[in-house]
């Protein structure tokens, strides 16, 4: 059954690798129109170009026109917020998104979120999905884990929080790194309750 949801998805995308997986994602919540609250950290912003054919602009409107051209998204479906911009609606639990993404998700981010740091209006737009008790999905990039990894990944799991690292399955026989990408990305729609083409479901 279709997500009939007319809610906004905030999407943060943190400088670990895998930036294509944000984009295929991004792509995929338009497509599927929904509204997209995006963040972008700065060191995302440096891995950006060097991972995708994306350079993304610093400052929020470039960066909403630009992704409007490249993905073909109506006007104001998705939405770029500084990385201090308070008076974001992800800032404040009185107008919280349905769900948000954190793809990928560096383990420094990680670690913010798992101690309530809120320094940015990332770590803040996670804080409140978890007080409001909304879905937050984290879509780890990192290897091998560490200690501290595992423990912060215990704590937001045993919260509600999912984790999903970024750990694409074989057993659709991927032909290229976008099936790759498909496959990771495919799990996250999954998760937010929206259709999606993109994997063969197990056992069909």
């Amino acid at each position: 059954m279709s997500h009939q949801s007319t809610q906004p998805i905030a999407l943060a995308i943190t400088g670990a690798s895998g930036a294509p997986y944000a984009l295929r994602l991004l792509e995929c919540l338009v497509q599927a129109d929904r509204q997209v609250y995006l963040m972008v950290s700065k060191a995302a912003q440096v891995v950006m170009p060097m991972e995708t054919e994306l350079s993304f602009p610093s400052r929020p409107a470039e960066a909403e026109a630009m992704l409007r051209e490249y993905l073909g998204a109506a006007e104001g479906q998705v939405r770029v917020f500084g990385r201090e911009q308070w008076t974001a609606p992800v800032a404040s639990g009185s107008n919280p998104p349905e769900a948000m993404v954190v793809c990928p998700c560096s383990t420094g981010t990680l670690s913010a979120i798992a101690s309530g740091a809120s320094n940015n209006l990332i770590e803040r737009a996670a804080d409140v999905v978890l007080k409001e008790q909304r879905k937050l999905i984290l879509m780890v990039r990192e290897t091998p884990f560490s200690p501290i990894h595992l423990e912060n990944m215990l704590k937001l799991s045993r919260l509600g929080v999912v984790i999903m690292p970024a750990s694409p399955g074989f057993y659709n026989r991927p032909q290229t790194v976008a099936d790759l990408v498909d496959f990771m990305v495919a799990r996250v729609l999954s998760h937010l309750g929206i259709d999606n083409p993109l994997n063969r479901p197990w056992g069909q």
